[in-house]
């Protein structure tokens, strides 16, 4: 046995309980026919799978279509938990082996913290970390997913059962305690099985709001100061320097969930106020928690341990006048503390109480203030060790999330900013039509208006109910930055940004409801432009220099520490132009932002807007944040974490706590040591990038030509996946099309990717690089193969691009792919379609296997060849079950049931698969 099937072996038992356990289950609730059946179908798929065996496909459609709704719904159920039983079992081997390492004692693996700081020591750059820390700012944003399949109570379920996992692990068991534990997996498995998996009503947004404030509850609220304390402590040890010093907060988890109202009607001023109520009565009920738990803890006599003056008053204001407590000052002091906090959150979310005579506290650095005094205490009178627990973590809390827990951003389609401004001047000016004049005659108009002190808006004037809801959001700003501070909704995101004009309105409607002061040219948000299309990608630069050539503008920047965030859009550059020339683009974009901002004397902070597919900018974040460009990180960076990505990587605890560290990690990495690993090597550097651009044509002629230039591919794509049917799912709060077409154009990127992923074709995250390798071999037939070895040898973003497709081919499957394909009606344009799209997917697998020199996918990476081979039987069966499910349907067999079970089925696919939408 190898080392890696040795290491394995604790995975593949724990995989071999979890099944057997819901095996248990099964036939306990359905009987052992109904076991048997979904054992031959899951043994039929394998045949097929590893065999290519027409005789087991041919039996596995016969054995599909003899089941009864009923027992097709049975059986989809149970391959749909199988995958989210594996999911656990690989995330808590992940977990085992890495403190396996840990404990060992082995060197840091790369990704980590500690590999990190390393590095930069060993580099002899450690005087440059204290510079970069107080200008580093690194933060994931959390945004709701129109696709998000799974429901909260499952995730809860899976949380009992990982917990029971990693008891485990890490607790040697007496023979009662093991048989113990066993009992309680097998009640979890019997809870998650009873629970039911589909949504029975759609989710508004509020109900997005509390699941991904969850993952707060499960670790963000505690694992991120324990990240900060982990980091100052590593740090202390290698360099006396940083002894009791205390980190500046470069870290921040934001979010978009109630602020997003690109597409989404349903979100309004009063979802914005609603969701920073909650938001806040989250963070506050944490803190007092942990307030209750610290005075439980710090029992100190005054007899024993004196106490700082300042603590002393703290102990006399408060209204604590038990007698027991009368000789313990830092427990009277916290019980003071508590009480001015649950009336700060009677006043910031309603909920609480205020005693007689309790003044709420005004601001969260008032609340620190106060714990400050409690640390001061003990560390000056010989109690430091005592201030480096609770406490500590509580106050790097504060710190962090203050009193509105998570920076909210704004987010608006520019075509709805452009018709409010356009309306406010014909209200102003009428006659004026804004709409009509040139992109010139806009931004003259505008600087204009901007320097006057005038209003657009009257009380008297009528506006539309579009007009009316934008200004009332920002109006509904204004009093968050009053009633939370400015860092509770710190930015303003102008989706499909093409112009400066856009960028103009947007301050225009800020000064219009006074979060923009035209004397001063103060702005209280980052006004943050989202470059998206292909075009708009190659516009961008331009488009910045216009605008920071400007007086007004540059006063504006000058007002926010003179720095510009730009927001680069991953998943509608793909759907658009193609994963290669996507990627491509967003990396030359990249790099002349870098140029431009350089030359202005601008800093940049660019934001990621990746998926968690790698159709949508998915993939390791730490390679990704690696691959940049020279110059792109600059010690500061945000990126959007979404859906289904949230749940795999936050809702365990210690998975989210790697992939903070991760985070941090890689932008440290990227900022103090890019050298010549952010880049082309120079020798080859030239010749690299213009062999990119010529792939890169190729691609987006090939991807345009099938999705935009082949007639009929839309009734293709609308027939040949479920997109239809992830419409009508209950999976979010927003519409699958931002209008009401079946148009490709129209169709959200999300859903796009989504459906290619559960037809097993993925073609997002591939097509067109099988074209462009076979046309740049041939015009370079001499040292063609020779470049492109060469690029992904010495090319971190080629490394990582084709990295991420091995990972995407792996997890497609071209005959199940076909099995989808047999859905459209007409033959014709099946065969056409479908013969293209699979000699593209064999070129595209040569092109891989010739660059990359792997003889199979995956094969650098162990970890995914495991993962396949464990949960693809498991996920092939609700291919087929989908796909016999899909012609009942739309041959006219529509009731509930067999809505329930195309829905299952995508649930299922979507778990197994992780990363699909």
């Amino acid at each position: 046995m190898q080392m890696n099937e040795v290491k394995d072996e604790l995975l593949s038992s724990d995989i071999r309980q979890l099944g057997r356990l819901l095996g248990d289950a099964i036939r306990n609730h359905l009987g052992d026919p109904a076991f048997e059946r979904i054992e031959h179908v899951r043994q039929l798929a394998i045949r097929f799978r590893r065999d290519n065996d027409e005789a087991a496909r041919a039996q596995l459609s016969d054995a599909l279509q003899a089941l009864s709704q009923e027992e097709t719904t049975q059986l989809t159920r149970a391959f749909s938990y199988f995958s989210l039983l594996a999911n656990i079992a690989e995330d808590q081997h992940h977990i085992r082996r890495t403190r396996a390492h840990l404990i060992a004692g082995s060197p840091p693996r790369q990704g980590s913290l500690s590999h990190a700081v390393g590095n930069v020591f060993d580099a002899g750059k450690a005087d440059a970390l204290e510079t970069f820390f107080e200008d580093a700012f690194v933060s994931p944003v959390f945004t709701a997913h129109p696709t998000e399949v799974q429901r909260k109570s499952i995730q809860n379920c899976q949380m009992a059962i990982a917990r029971l996992l990693s008891e485990r692990d890490r607790v040697q068991m007496t023979p009662e305690e093991a048989e113990q534990n066993e009992e309680a997996l097998g009640r979890g498995i019997v809870t998650l099985w009873q629970t039911r998996l589909l949504r029975t009503s759609k989710l508004s947004v509020m109900d997005e709001v509390a699941n991904g404030l969850s993952f707060y509850d499960h670790t963000i609220l505690r694992e991120l100061p324990k990240l900060y304390s982990s980091l100052e402590t590593m740090l202390a040890q290698r360099d006396a320097r940083w002894e009791d010093a205390e980190l500046p907060n470069f870290m921040k988890v934001g979010s978009w969930i109630g602020g997003d109202r690109d597409g989404n009607p349903f979100v309004t001023a009063d979802i914005l106020r609603s969701t920073l109520q909650t938001q806040a009565d989250k963070v506050l009920d944490f803190y007092l928690g942990e307030l209750r738990k610290l005075a439980s803890q710090l029992s100190l006599a005054q007899i024993l341990n004196a106490c700082s003056e300042p603590l002393r008053a703290l102990a006399e204001r408060s209204a604590d006048a038990s007698p027991h407590r009368v000789d313990e000052p830092y427990r009277r002091a916290l019980h003071g503390i508590h009480a001015r906090l649950d009336a700060t959150r009677v006043v910031l979310s309603g909920k609480g109480k205020q005693a007689d005579g309790v003044q709420p506290y005004a601001a969260a650095s008032d609340l620190l203030a106060d714990l400050d005094v409690v640390q001061h205490s003990l560390v000056s009178n010989g109690l430091r060790a005592l201030a480096r627990g609770r406490l500590r973590q509580l106050r790097r809390a504060v710190k962090v999330f203050g009193f509105s827990l998570a920076p909210l951003d704004l987010r608006q389609n520019s075509d709805v900013h452009e018709r409010v401004v356009g309306e406010l001047f014909a209200g102003a000016q009428p006659g004026l039509v804004y709409l009509d004049l040139d992109e010139e005659q806009r931004i003259s108009l505008l600087l204009a208006e901007l320097e006057s002190p005038r209003l657009l808006t009257s009380p008297y004037a009528q506006y539309s109910e579009e007009t009316t809801s934008e200004l009332d959001i920002f109006r509904a700003v204004r009093e968050a930055h009053v009633k939370y501070g400015r860092e509770s909704v710190p930015n303003c995101i102008i989706s499909k940004a093409a112009s400066v004009s856009d960028l103009l309105e947007v301050a225009l409607l800020l000064k219009e409801v006074g979060l923009l002061r035209q004397g001063s040219r103060e702005v209280d948000v980052n006004i943050i432009p989202l470059f998206e299309t292909i075009d708009d990608l190659r516009a961008g630069p331009a488009i910045m220099a216009r605008a920071f050539g400007l007086p007004f503008y540059r006063g504006l920047l000058a007002s926010r520490a003179n720095q510009q965030e730009v927001m680069l859009g991953y998943s509608d550059s793909n759907k658009d132009g193609g994963f290669l020339t996507s990627g491509w683009e967003l990396y030359k974009a990249e790099i002349e932002l870098v140029t431009v901002f350089k030359q202005y004397q601008i800093k940049l902070r660019l934001f990621h807007g990746r998926g968690g597919s790698v159709g949508r900018g998915g993939g390791p974040s730490y390679e990704a944040i690696l691959a940049q460009p020279a110059g792109a990180v600059q010690g500061q960076i945000r990126l959007t974490e979404q859906g289904e990505v949230i749940t795999a990587k936050y809702a365990n605890p210690e998975v989210g706590r790697r992939n903070l560290e991760v985070l941090v990690a890689a932008t440290i990495q990227s900022t103090l040591l890019p050298q010549a690993q952010l880049q082309p090597k120079a020798s080859a550097g030239a010749g690299h990038l213009a062999a990119m651009e010529e792939l890169s044509g190729t691609a987006l002629n090939a991807y345009r030509d099938l999705v935009y230039g082949t007639e009929g591919f839309e009734q293709y794509f609308w027939e040949s996946t479920v997109i239809a049917e992830i419409a009508a799912l209950n999976i979010g709060s927003r519409p699958a099309s931002r209008k009401k077409s079946t148009s490709i154009e129209d169709l959200r990127a999300i859903p796009w990717v989504l459906s290619w992923a559960q037809c097993r074709l993925m073609l997002p995250g591939w097509f067109g690089f099988g074209s462009a390798v076979q046309a740049y071999l041939a015009a370079h037939p001499a040292d063609g193969a020779a470049v492109l070895r060469g690029m992904y040898t010495d090319w971190p973003f080629f490394t990582s691009l084709l990295s991420n497709m091995d990972m995407v081919l792996a997890k497609s499957d071209i005959a199940i792919a076909g099995k989808y394909a047999e859905l459209v009606k007409d033959k014709a344009l099946r065969d056409a379609i479908f013969t293209r799209i699979r000699a593209e997917y064999a070129a595209t697998l040569d092109a891989l296997k010739l660059i990359t020199g792997q003889e199979e996918l995956q094969q650098a990476n162990p970890l995914m060849q495991r993962s396949i081979r464990n949960r693809f039987p498991y996920i092939d069966p609700l291919n087929h079950v989908q796909v016999e499910l899909l012609k009942r349907f739309r041959e006219g067999k529509q009731d509930a049931a067999a809505r329930t079970g195309i829905h299952l089925s995508i649930n299922g696919i979507a778990a197994g698969l992780r990363n699909s939408g």
